[in-house]
């Protein structure tokens, strides 16, 4: 196997399955405690009016997201919507640690124990990994279609 074989298909193929690892984890972990996760949502200020909306759309979207990996035609989009989700996450972590130092994470399982500094790194970890995986497609495509015009 050559190395940009390797570079330019298996490694958005793990990217892809670290996303739906995290997203279909997190999800499950709000959907089994959901009112939980409502609850941490309406103790900060500018969205505790959509606390419930939020607590129910977060998780599903998780969920689409991780199912549009499954088809292959769909994961430059997962890639985008994950990237997209993931800066909104990072976003309201740079809020909470600008207006606030005791509101609660709303994550869920084992990421509710990192600090909103740990949170902070973790999800610009993940948003370069989906910058990594959508420039491997695009770059491999770009690549396929100046190999299929040469011919």
């Amino acid at each position: 196997m050559t190395g940009s074989k390797i570079l330019y298909q298996i490694t958005p193929k793990i990217v892809s399955f670290l996303f739906i690892v995290l997203f279909v984890y997190t999800a499950t972990s709000k959907f089994i405690d959901i009112k939980q996760f409502c609850l941490r949502l309406e103790r900060f200020p500018m969205i505790s009016s959509y606390a419930i909306w939020i607590a129910w759309g977060v998780p599903i979207i998780e969920v689409l997201i991780s199912i549009l990996f499954f088809f292959p035609k769909y994961t430059l989009t997962a890639l985008y919507a994950s990237f997209s989700l993931m800066s909104i996450f990072t976003i309201y972590i740079m809020l909470v640690l600008n207006l606030s130092n005791d509101i609660p994470c709303s994550c869920g399982g084992i990421l509710q124990a990192l600090n909103w500094k740990e949170h902070l790194i973790f999800n610009i970890v993940f948003i370069a990994l989906a910058l990594l995986g959508i420039l491997l497609i695009k770059k491999s495509k770009k690549h396929l279609l100046n190999k299929n015009t040469a011919q």
